[in-house]
């Protein structure tokens, strides 16, 4: 059988999950002059998960991370999707391939651009930006809807949601008090 992933990120130390998207981001991030060594991302998810953070340090990450995440919004753009339809969209219903290498080819930049907008949006949350926070609750959303529990990218959206807010991720009503929050930053 195989290990539950969504189960393991919810049982991850916050400070570790931090750290763990902060690598998951590295190059992209050096890309935009951002560079983090493993130290560097290790303390810095240790204060994100103390509170301590500088904002200082914080700021030109999250601004990395937004270009990434509208360059990604671009991509899916290019099919006329938005995250949330992108997340909804099967493979078979996109036109544009025609043979199976294109057909690869197509699904890898669409899954691709899914979870740097999902994964970074949730950094960007755990780093005290908020923008992309509406984006996170569809991700929970579509799960929830779709396969009744969540996949490893919602689980890492929660965590970081609930982090940010402060809500009890056990209270029955955690997506709505989500959602509640999520609309008092806008």
């Amino acid at each position: 059988m195989l290990p539950d992933r969504a189960g393991n990120v919810e049982n991850w130390e916050f400070d570790k999950l931090v750290t763990i998207l902060l690598r998951q981001f590295k190059r992209l991030l050096a890309d935009r002059d951002v560079t983090l060594s493993d130290s560097d991302m290790q303390k810095l998810g240790e204060h994100v998960a103390q509170r301590t953070a500088d904002p200082a340090q914080l700021t030109p990450i999250n601004q990395a991370l937004r270009e990434i995440i509208i360059e990604s919004i671009g991509v899916l753009g290019n099919w006329d999707l938005t995250f949330g339809q992108s997340l909804k969209t099967d493979m078979n219903a996109m036109n544009n391939w025609q043979t199976t290498a294109e057909f690869l080819d197509v699904a890898n930049e669409k899954i691709n651009a899914e979870v740097r907008i999902s994964a970074g949006s949730s950094l960007m949350v755990a780093l005290g930006d908020y923008h992309y926070s509406q984006l996170l609750i569809e991700a929970i959303e579509h799960d929830l809807a779709t396969a009744g529990s969540l996949d490893v990218d919602a689980m890492i959206a929660k965590r970081t949601l609930i982090f940010a807010s402060n809500i009890d991720p056990k209270a029955n009503d955690w997506l709505e008090q989500l959602k509640v929050w999520q609309n008092d930053r806008q």
